[in-house]
């Protein structure tokens, strides 16, 4: 009996030896691959050597096992001490390379939390498109009584976009709808989106006429140095106890104002921003009658391409006017997916639309 344990605790010994012995040659070829790498810090391979070292020590300590319990088992040896002495080799050498676990088990920890804070360093980065657009252009606009608002948001290609829009109260009877475009992709056209945004509703605040923020919006913008960006830009604000919506556009494709009696276009009334520090604007107001609906939209919708034909002005007011009776939101969803069919599926840049309804 004693003869069939040995001999299986040398064959469970020998597999267990074998499966370290593998797993020491892959950690001996990351070793070497840290060697040959002049970026990797002396930590790293520190760690490296050790858990090599580990993996063949343990192999070291199973074959021991497996040689000794099988010449036990099958050979006839008159002192037995002898051959399970040899194992206590190993066990030196355990204790040999205890003296370094200390200071391994601290860079293992420091390693740890590196790998932590890159983890998320990297989800934050991964985050922080996504939390920004919804800075730009947010999934849900505030209610106002009186007025249906839609919306619809379709990101181009690049993780930063330029398009933004925003509704916001001005007074108890004053709301503004807001939406603009940065010329360009990338985090700089997104923080200057960012500014233009907020520093309009401080402005349209400020000054009752949009026009007036508009310039001074310009002024700030165009004080620094960003020379090659530009912005189009639209603003409208709804007065409610006057029954009627004032407008100015900084170089914005035409704004839709969708009446009984036709549909009119709100067209630009003043250079893109930052064009010219000094360039002036002016704004203009047309009476808006309970079920009258206003389309704003970046330039994205409108140049959505099929080769060389865009999708245009008059697609937008056809697609418009067939959904009329819709609910905005569903309006803004079948402009961007006939914009969408136009191109074949894609649309290559930013796009945001708006629909606003007078109930």
């Amino acid at each position: 009996m004693t003869t069939i344990i040995l001999a299986a605790l040398a064959v469970v010994s020998l597999a267990a030896c074998g499966a370290y012995v593998q797993s020491a040659r892959l950690r001996l070829r990351l070793v070497n691959l840290v060697d040959n790498d002049p970026s990797v810090d002396v930590e790293a391979h520190s760690l490296a050597f050790a858990a090599f070292r580990k993996e063949a020590h343990t192999a070291i300590v199973y074959g021991a096992i497996a040689i000794a319990a099988g010449i036990v088992a099958f050979v006839d040896v008159e002192n037995i001490s002898v051959i399970f002495g040899v194992l206590a080799i190993p066990g030196l050498a355990s204790l040999w390379w205890a003296r370094t676990s200390s200071r391994e088990a601290r860079m293992a920890r420091n390693r740890y939390d590196i790998e932590r804070r890159a983890g998320e360093a990297l989800e934050q980065e991964q985050l922080a498109p996504k939390a920004w657009a919804a800075r730009l252009a947010p999934e849900e606009v505030p209610d106002f009584s009186g007025f249906e608002i839609g919306r619809v948001y379709q990101a181009g290609s690049g993780l930063m976009a330029g398009d933004f829009f925003d509704v916001h109260r001005v007074s108890s009877t004053r709301v503004a709808a807001v939406i603009g475009d940065v010329a360009g992709h990338g985090i700089e056209s997104s923080i200057t989106a960012f500014q233009a945004k907020y520093l309009l509703r401080v402005f349209l605040r400020q000054f009752r006429d949009p026009a007036q923020a508009f310039e001074e919006l310009n002024a700030q913008l165009a004080a620094g140095d960003r020379h090659e960006e530009f912005i189009s830009a639209a603003v409208i604000l709804f007065d409610t106890e006057a029954g009627t919506l004032r407008y100015a556009s900084a170089g914005h494709p035409a704004i839709f104002l969708f009446q009984e009696d036709g549909t009119k276009p709100l067209r630009s009334t003043g250079p893109l921003l930052m064009l010219d520090p000094g360039a002036g604007y002016f704004s203009r107001e047309v009476p808006m009658e309970s079920g009258d609906l206003v389309v704003l939209y970046t330039d994205g919708l409108a140049e959505a391409r099929a080769g060389g034909t865009l999708f245009g002005e008059e697609r937008i007011i056809k697609t418009a006017e067939r959904e009329l009776n819709a609910p905005p939101d569903v309006l803004c969803k079948a402009l961007l997916d006939a914009a969408k069919d136009h191109a074949g599926g894609v649309i290559d840049d930013d796009t945001a639309i708006m629909a606003i309804r007078r109930d």
